[in-house]
């Protein structure tokens, strides 16, 4: 015949000495601290990590502007150079024509 199942009784509830209740009041109120100050810590990283990603975006078009301008100089002074060539061949000829 089986065995008539039975429920796991409960361990009775054991009474802490005060100082040991103390001690273990004293752990929780410092993990409660700890806690507390470490989604403080979050809250602020996240918050340094939000302005340091908008100030990355500027940043960002920033040195896309500076590279358009960059090739804006870079096409102005190769478009110098041709003129000052061109100058220079018509100088050129009209030195030729004085002689």
């Amino acid at each position: 015949m089986p065995e008539p199942h039975t429920e796991p009784q409960p361990e009775p509830l054991s009474v802490l000495p005060v100082n040991e209740f103390a001690a273990l009041e004293e752990r929780v109120l410092r993990a409660v601290a700890l806690v507390r100050h470490e989604r403080e810590a979050r809250v602020a990283a996240e918050q340094r990590t939000a302005v340091l990603e908008s100030q990355l975006l500027v940043l960002q078009a920033e040195v896309a502007t500076a590279e358009q301008l960059q090739q804006e100089v870079d096409g102005l002074r190769a478009e110098r150079e041709q003129v000052r060539g061109r100058v220079d061949r018509l100088l050129s000829q009209l030195d030729a024509l004085e002689l």
